[in-house]
């Protein structure tokens, strides 16, 4: 195995602090299922969140573990931090029966969504997403989150359906993956949520 560590230029962050047990909607399947709740409590003792799990053909094969503070930050050293802690987890568990890269990286700005906080935290941003379970026969959404309310996620469609009502509800627990998508204003939230982290963070450490 070997390692490598990444934060995406483009990094970062939600506006405020979740919960640090907050639990996934999104998980993964397959191998990937089997993986994640090997290195989700060694991530979690250092006061990090898991965001996703992913093996992909990059560069060989790559294991991608992302991972955030509950405050959507997640620096260079981080990703150290948290190697240096799953790296024996996977080395004892032994998950992948071949030579691999193990990835530590920050979700980035067009960042996966996968707890109800992340929905909560970027109301009003655009996102597309896939159910596990159609409705009405569709499994492909995109439009504006409006918010979480009683377990969905209340979304505005880009597409207005025929009966022209664009706010729909979609269950949480039947999402299958979303993501943040990319605009001009996504990224000046980002940037601005990570200024407010860091100055946290500052705040914090004089207080120490």
């Amino acid at each position: 195995m070997q390692d490598q560590n990444k934060v995406q230029d483009q990094g970062k962050v939600q506006d405020k602090v979740q919960d640090l047990h907050e639990p996934r909607f999104v998980r993964e399947n397959g191998l990937e299922a089997r993986i994640s709740p090997m290195v989700e409590p060694a991530i979690e003792d250092l006061g990090f969140r898991l965001v996703r799990i992913k093996l992909s053909g990059l560069n060989g094969l790559t294991l991608q573990v992302m991972a955030e503070r509950p405050d959507g930050t997640m620096s260079v050293e981080d990703c150290e931090q948290v190697s240096r802690a799953i790296a024996p987890v996977l080395d004892v568990e032994n998950p992948i029966n071949q030579e691999y890269n193990l990835e530590i990286s920050s979700p980035g700005v067009d960042r996966p969504l996968v707890r109800a906080g992340d929905f909560s935290n970027w109301t009003g941003h655009l996102v597309k997403l896939e159910l596990a379970e159609p409705l009405d026969g569709r499994r492909r959404f995109r439009g504006e989150i409006r918010g979480v309310e009683g377990g969905e996620l209340i979304l505005r469609l880009e597409d207005l359906p025929d009966d022209g009502v664009p706010d729909i509800r979609l269950p949480l627990t039947n999402m299958a993956e979303a993501r943040l998508i990319m605009t001009d204003a996504l990224v000046e939230a980002a940037l601005k949520a990570e200024k407010s982290a860091r100055r946290r963070a500052a705040k914090a450490a004089k207080s120490d």
